[in-house]
């Protein structure tokens, strides 16, 4: 009976072990860990210091012009490409626009397999800067990826069956996922977006086997003061909620969510996570200009197995420009000043480089990377941001820097301990910020405090001309130490790609005028280029295989940037988005992207019943966030060109009857009276003709 028993047993081992060794059955906390000196990419920012580094220098300075495409793939999506592939065990997975999920061969291209969540169009309303995925996370045979409708979802690495789902958000509100799930000691750890809709934000960390709820970080108190049962309990009520007065935010949600940064740390056992603006952006609707507003724009440690609070780092305490804190955080071993410190490192939105001690959260440096007005440094004493009076703004005007896109974004920076240089892909761009006269809160639509109309007005050529020199995108090589600029390459235009450093002193990074280029690690010196053909926003990856390094990246303009400020990108249509793969002596090509047929429409004989001056300012507070101040916009689509304009009855049927709602064009009726709607046609008929633009007594000049 023993020996039945013991053969049962080994027959039972090599069963189990056969079926764990199906595609990524090996990725676990260990491998992921080690990652940073692996030949693969493991997770989003390589392994879980998020350095973006290889030590991989097959491909380098004295080769690197021989840098060929090796394959590529086209994808059913002309939206933007955020995502990083990762490459486990010979297999490259990726994600493009509408939370798509792609396994190729990472040697050939070949498919593997697809997974589309199918996410209702509508859901395309809620996503602030377009239906965007930045990537999946690996672990012990499964492949997770958030969808933009709020879904948890695991996939069977092999095959790319759904193993498990899970909703991780209220559906009846107006949250959405973009990033990429992390996953660390079998917790699947996930946020979302919404905040400028008008959500409470926070982080969940999800079985990884079931999907089952472990723990959740809300970062916004309950609005009604009441505990809701998370790891954020305790802290919420010792240090949060008396930096929240009364305000608007018990009726919007507070904001606060983490749609991007998540990092770990193994030696310390902690996870970090940045957290967004708050909401309304104007904090004297939020709160009455009053409290820190806890954890608004912070960086926030807690302990992996139970979400349980640590320490906390803010940024900008009482947040009023959505600076938000949320962009990517690097884990790095510094030596300043002769001291040897664990740190953390983030360029925010706000335009300071951060350098904080992850052990306890205590800043150790804060430096400006480009021009600030809002700020004139950061008090060392304090931590706190020694704030210009003027950035409080009020019922005037304040042109300020950085704008609410950031000095960085969500574009990852990579560190490379080969040189010690921070590699930022930065931006310049001015905002005017004015209070807005009356809020009221507008369940579902964006709720900021802020009157868009201020970066509306017309400008006169000289002040065109001076605008558009003050827009500028840059990579600039950091030293964090010495907290210093090394060199700069200065783009010719801003929202430019995120930044891979490797082993071979190489520098990649892609580019909106439509390339992908590599500079020397040491100076800037730029070594290869490659068109693209379309605008780049993701960040390459690399990897070796069969003896062969791989640069990867995903191509395809779109976000934030491309959506509300166009006009200050190339004109270029939307293109479909692709994967590009190179290696030495690659001689793949990749074909000519074929451009979509441009609306040819005669306005001369259109006529409405509409009042474009006031169209001008309903289009600008409801429309411009999407199509760009002033009809300006060329990409989600150009609506002074647009058909649909020449006719009441085709404008309402997309404005008020939602015909387009699968495209994420939804009904505004809900918003809009039906002469709001003839009166914003009224206004884009006239721009079409080339009328200029109505100019309002009611809004300060820039």
């Amino acid at each position: 009976m023993r020996i039945i028993r013991l053969g049962l047993a080994l027959a039972m081992a090599i069963t189990l072990a056969a079926c764990q060794k199906g595609p990524a059955a090996t990725v676990d906390g260990t491998r992921i860990a080690t990652a940073d000196s692996s030949n693969e990419w493991l997770s989003y920012g390589k392994g879980y210091s998020e350095q973006r580094f290889s030590p991989l220098d097959k491909v380098n300075a004295t080769n690197v012009s021989q840098l060929g495409l090796a394959w590529y793939a086209q994808f059913d999506t002309d939206r933007g490409q955020e995502a990083t592939p990762l490459m486990v065990d010979g297999v490259l997975y990726t994600t493009t626009a509408w939370s798509k999920v792609y396994a190729f061969d990472a040697a050939t291209g070949k498919l593997k397999w697809s997974y589309d969540p199918k996410v209702d169009g509508n859901k395309g309303f809620d996503a602030c800067c377009d239906v965007v995925n930045r990537g999946v996370a690996i672990w012990k045979g499964k492949v997770y990826v958030g969808t933009l409708d709020g879904r948890l979802v695991a996939l069977d690495a092999g095959t790319g069956a759904v193993a498990w789902s899970v909703q991780t958000t209220d559906p009846k509100k107006p949250f959405t996922i973009t990033g990429a799930p992390r996953v660390v000691k079998d917790k699947v750890l996930i946020g979302n977006s919404g905040a400028e809709y008008g959500v409470r934000g926070y982080i969940s960390a999800y079985d990884a086997a079931t999907g089952k709820l472990v723990w959740r970080f809300y970062t916004i108190p309950n609005p009604t003061g009441a505990a809701d049962g998370a790891a954020s309990d305790k802290v919420m009520k010792e240090k949060g909620q008396a930096t929240w007065p009364e305000g608007a935010w018990k009726l919007v949600g507070g904001g606060g969510t983490v749609w991007d940064a998540i990092v770990y740390d193994p030696s310390l056992d902690m996870i970090y996570f940045g957290v967004d603006n708050g909401t309304p952006w104007n904090q004297k609707e939020r709160s009455g200009g009053k409290g820190d507003n806890l954890f608004v724009s912070s960086i926030v440690a807690v302990k992996a197995d139970t979400g349980e609070y640590v320490w906390h780092y803010q940024v900008n305490p009482g947040e009023s420009w959505d600076y938000s804190a949320v962009q990517p955080m690097i884990l790095a071993d510094l030596t300043i000043a002769g001291v040897p410190h664990k740190v953390l490192m983030q360029a925010p939105k706000n335009g300071f480089f951060y350098v904080v001690d992850r052990t306890n959260g205590k800043l150790l440096s804060a430096k400006n990377f480009v021009p600030v007005t809002w700020a004139s440094g950061i008090d060392m004493t304090t931590g706190r941001p020694i704030e210009n009076p003027a950035a409080r703004y009020g019922k005037d005007v304040d042109l300020q820097m950085p704008a609410p896109l950031g000095a960085h974004n969500w574009h990852p920076m990579a560190f490379s301990p080969k040189t010690g240089l921070v590699y930022i892909p930065a931006q310049q761009m001015p905002f005017a910020f004015q209070g807005e006269d009356g809020f009221k809160y507008k369940p579902g639509a964006w709720n900021l405090g802020v009157n868009l109309l201020a970066n509306a007005t017309p400008l006169s050529p000289a002040q065109t001309a001076a605008m558009a020199a003050m827009i500028k995108g840059s990579l600039i090589a950091w030293d964090p130490v010495a907290q210093k600029a090394v060199w700069t390459v200065q783009r010719p235009y801003f929202w430019n790609a995120g930044v891979l450093a490797t082993g071979g002193n190489l520098v990649f990074q892609g580019a909106a005028e439509g390339q992908v280029y590599a500079y020397d690690a040491t100076n800037g010196k730029q070594v290869w280029s490659y068109p693209t053909g379309n605008g780049v926003i993701a960040p390459p990856m690399t990897y070796e295989l069969g003896g062969e390094q791989y640069v990867a990246l995903m191509v395809g303009s779109g976000g934030g940037g491309q959506v509300s400020a166009p006009a200050y990108l190339p004109k270029r249509p939307r293109l479909p988005g692709r994967l590009l793969v190179f290696k030495i002596g690659g001689t793949a090509k990749a074909p000519d992207f074929v451009l979509p047929a441009q609306p040819d429409i005669d306005l001369s004989k259109v006529t409405t019943n509409g009042d474009p001056k006031h169209g001008y300012v309903v289009f600008n507070n409801n429309c411009q966030v999407c199509h760009g101040a002033n009809a300006t916009g060329s990409w989600l689509p150009d609506l002074k060109r647009s058909p649909l304009i020449t006719t009441a009855q085709d404008f309402n049927s997309v404005v008020i009857q939602g015909v387009k709602a699968h495209n994420g064009m939804i009904s505004f009726s809900r918003f809009l009276k039906a002469q709001d709607v003839e009166d914003v046609r009224a206004f884009l008929v006239g721009q079409g003709k080339g009328d200029p633009l109505p100019v309002l007594t009611t809004v300060a000049q820039k």
